[in-house]
């Protein structure tokens, strides 16, 4: 499978300058249906077939199966959707450059959908088991916590042996074992406006409320037990000479155990249901949507096979836990060993400088195809 990757790695590039080159930010829907038909395209014309689910205000998500499957017990798990904004494939398109290539969505994970398919090629082409045994779900919104498409990944996660999950290897190679969870929260506040020099007696601030709830809601922060509560967007007032008559406080928590989540919510409940200012009002939305990814036993034997197989090739396999979320959060509660970090290496997702190592690219999709393989037998 090796030598067959190896001679295709030019197509390999192609693809993933066709696809990094089209924009398909979260509420991009019509950018990440564009990548959604050129993916579509393919694997139909491997022999797989394609259930689109249809969404209005995001992209449609993808569920792909071979046409031979029964019964498959592999669940892999990609999105479609990037961090970036409308016209930044125009402003910095695909390059390359001393095996590096860069792009917007390069690594985060437009790298891991030419691994996958060229895995699956692989596998056809050698004719060994595996590309019958995966379930593949495509979604389009997991860079916004995945809101629409975390109930199709928990339903077809149900009765599968494995989830592989394709976000990029760390900067190192390492697969990911351990992500936190987490979640968002919006706080808006109601005062009363006022002319701050003739009557700010008559003004109630929003934003001197909104201060009192930001120190609370950091005092609840426990780096040791994992817990971090961070509002890290605030927006408020209409000038500086007018007492606020409104503000809003974005809020990211993280947490490190699924237990943690219920309580950590109710506290951010009580500590916003009554104001400390008097003539303020709160209200607040939002709350935890990914459970943490735990390293258990079932991932320990996983990422163990996992092993196995890089040392027949000649790949140390090393694991790393992060701090970030992912979908993995959702196969994992749910009972499945899960392993991510399965897509190529690279690193600065998320950022002007994200790139991708080119030589990588055969590796660790031969690893994935090596890897299928073995979970198949």
């Amino acid at each position: 499978m090796k030598a067959f990757l190896q001679s295709n790695e030019e197509n390999m590039l192609t693809l993933l300058e066709k696809l990094v080159n089209i924009d398909s930010g979260s509420t991009n829907k019509a950018g990440i249906d564009a990548i959604g038909k050129e993916l579509k395209a393919i694997y139909e014309e491997l022999g797989f077939l394609i259930e689109t689910i249809h969404e209005t205000d995001h992209g449609n998500h993808l569920i792909i199966k071979h046409k031979t499957a029964i019964d498959p017990k592999i669940i892999v798990v990609a999105h479609m959707d990037t961090v970036f904004k409308l016209g930044t494939a125009k402003e910095r398109p695909f390059t390359q450059q001393n095996g590096i290539a860069y792009g917007p969505g390069v690594i985060d994970m437009k790298g891991s959908h030419v691994a996958l398919i060229y895995a699956l090629k692989a596998l056809l082409n050698s004719q060994r088991n595996g590309y019958e045994n995966v379930q593949i779900v495509l979604n389009s919104d997991e860079e916004i916590g995945s809101p629409t498409s975390r109930a199709l990944i928990e339903k077809h996660a149900i009765g599968k042996d494995y989830a592989l999950i394709m976000e990029p290897a760390r900067k190192d190679g390492s697969l990911v074992t351990v992500r936190r969870g987490g979640g968002r929260y919006s706080l808006y506040v109601q005062g009363k406006g006022a002319h701050s020099g003739i009557e700010p007696q008559n003004g109630i601030s929003a934003i001197a409320e909104l201060a009192h709830k930001i120190i609370k809601l950091h005092a609840l922060t426990n780096h040791e037990e994992g817990i971090s509560v961070s509002v890290g967007l605030i927006e408020g007032g209409e000038s500086v000479n007018t007492i606020a008559p409104s503000a809003v406080g974005h809020v990211d928590v993280r947490i490190s155990k699924l237990e943690q989540a219920e309580w950590l919510d109710r506290r951010i409940k009580e500590i916003c249901s009554t104001p400390d200012i008097a003539g303020t009002t709160i209200t607040l939305e939002g709350g935890i949507n990914r459970p943490p990814m735990v390293k258990n036993e079932q991932t320990i034997a996983l990422l163990n096979i996992i092993r196995e197989v890089g040392n027949d090739l000649g790949i140390e396999i090393t694991d790393i836990a992060t701090g970030g979320g992912s979908d993995a959060s959702f196969t994992s509660a749910a009972g499945v060993p899960t392993i991510d970090g399965l897509g190529p290496i690279g690193g600065n997702a998320h950022s002007v400088e994200e790139y991708l190592e080119v030589p990588s690219l055969v590796e660790r999709t031969n690893l994935l195809a090596e890897l299928i393989a073995r979970l198949s037998k």
